[in-house]
């Protein structure tokens, strides 16, 4: 992935070392007085809940309608199961108010300590802290550690000891794998690590996930589709090729997440719609008559709703405007907890269905992550500072420095119409950077950022709806039995 997008929002680290002036009150979004007094007022004026949501709320804005929609979800699925989903969702809400006026709240500690950026998208370069992030899954974490005590009565006390066993074995590795790539999503924040590190940390992270996974159940057979029955039989064992995969599916979630960057509210906004469409799924997952995969469903809720309630108090605050960047460790929070539960619930190409955005982003930006075609440090979108609008951003370079294939590339992209080729000077070709947001500017032209925003959410609302449609009434073409 693209270095310049492994920061939160439109401003990244580098960003913030490129302009390297001192962080302080006069130039960031905050009142102008001192960090220490900046904390104190926020401190005070967050400790009214009401106000927070009058300062940011609008019937338009998408983190209310998504919200919304979390609440009622996550409402239907502890109505339909144990009361310990309804302790789980009371905690939720209480991780969602905290987070809510936490994060404001802590904002002049990241700014004394220079973790800010500027937004290169507004006219306006003034400084927001970035790395909040951590604020939101140190809530999470700190809500989940107190829901064991609450729910061991329960795991102790069941019908099949060995089970119960299991399953609080297993949320205790989630949480283990989740605790991990804060803190090394943390250290990116702070250190800008390299891309390569950025592969291998998610992979080291799973492993005390997939040594659960191997002792609690252990099973590597794929159901082959009808149609391949006939070559492949009616199962294929993958054996050590099926932990390879699962530890991958932590790698891509997590970089997924990050490299589709850019604009306000981006990383979060699709965050809370995979984690929203992932619900949906264990809703109707937990409606089966079989209590084993009923339990695996119900274990993935308890992870997902207050995962869900920070990540829409993030959004609150990183919607645009944004007033705080969400770091590379939210991004890193949120892949591994989809790929936590892709795992522990056995539904980890469900899962990536719920990524189809993500997949056309990686895929689209191959010619560049793998410098096929020259990749500027950011590919965010171009502000226009006369309209205000965001059009596309180009990378600049000459046909005869791409090589055979770059050449290749380029030609198909302008004979389909997949990026806007300006090729009339062969020493000086213009392409438009190759992500899903540039791909939609396309089709859009110039927009404001808050309605390209919208679009980005439309898309990933659209495509989850058609992975449920695949995961439901089409897998009955491939599969006898779809559960």
């Amino acid at each position: 992935m693209a270095d310049g997008e492994s920061s939160s929002s439109s401003s990244n680290n580098a960003a913030a070392a490129a302009a390297s002036p001192a962080a302080g009150g006069s130039s960031s979004l905050r009142p102008s007085s001192s960090s220490s007094s900046s904390l104190n007022s926020s401190a005070s004026s967050s400790s009214s809940l009401s106000a927070v949501l009058r300062s940011r709320a609008t019937l338009h804005d998408f983190p209310l309608v998504a919200t919304s929609f979390a609440v009622v979800l996550c409402a239907a699925i502890a109505a339909s199961s144990n009361v310990y989903l309804w302790i789980n969702l009371c905690m939720a809400v209480g991780a969602y108010v905290t987070a809510l006026l936490l994060i404001p709240a802590t904002q002049g500690l990241f700014e004394k300590a220079e973790l800010a950026g500027y937004d290169l998208n507004k006219v306006e370069r003034c400084k927001i802290p970035e790395g909040l992030g951590v604020i939101a899954a140190s809530v999470y974490l700190v809500i989940m550690f107190m829901y064991i005590p609450l729910h061991l009565e329960s795991w102790l006390a069941g019908e099949e000891k060995a089970r119960s066993y299991e399953k609080l074995l297993e949320f205790v590795s989630a949480l283990l794998a989740i605790c991990c790539m804060v803190f090394l999503g943390f250290a990116d924040d702070v250190l800008d690590l390299k891309w390569r590190h950025k592969l291998l940390l998610p992979t080291i992270a799973s492993l005390p996930l997939l040594m659960v996974y191997f002792i609690t159940y252990g099973g590597t057979n794929v159901i082959v589709p009808l149609p391949l029955r006939g070559l492949l039989g009616v199962s294929v064992n993958l054996g050590f090729i099926y932990y390879i995969y699962m530890s991958m599916l932590a790698v891509f979630c997590t970089n997924a997440v990050n490299i589709l960057a850019g604009i306000n509210g981006v990383e979060a906004g699709q965050s809370l719609v995979i984690g929203l469409s992932i619900l949906t799924h264990n809703f109707i997952q937990m409606q089966s008559d079989d209590s084993k995969y009923k339990a695996d469903h119900e274990l993935c809720a308890q992870i997902l709703m207050p995962f869900v309630a920070v990540t829409a108090a993030l959004l609150y605050h990183n919607w645009f405007p944004s007033k705080v960047f969400v770091g590379d460790t939210f991004c890193y929070f949120a892949g591994m907890t989809f790929a936590v539960v892709g795992i522990l619930g056995h539904f980890s190409k469900t899962v990536l269905l719920f990524f189809m955005p993500q997949i056309f982003n990686f895929v689209y930006s191959l010619p560049q992550l793998f410098r096929f075609i020259p990749c500027p440090r950011h590919r965010l979108p171009k502000l226009n500072p006369q309209t205000k609008l965001l059009g596309n951003s180009y990378a600049t370079f000459s046909m005869a420095e791409i090589g055979t294939i770059g050449r290749i590339i380029v030609k198909i992209l302008k004979t389909f119409r997949l990026a806007d080729v300006q090729d009339e000077n062969p020493s000086e070709v213009k392409l438009s950077n190759m992500t899903i947001i540039n791909f939609v500017l396309l089709f859009t032209g110039p927009t404001h950022e808050k309605r390209l925003a919208n679009h980005i959410m439309l898309i990933q609302v659209a495509c989850s709806c058609l992975a449920l449609l695949i995961r439901y009434p089409l897998a009955k073409v491939f599969f006898e039995v779809v559960e």
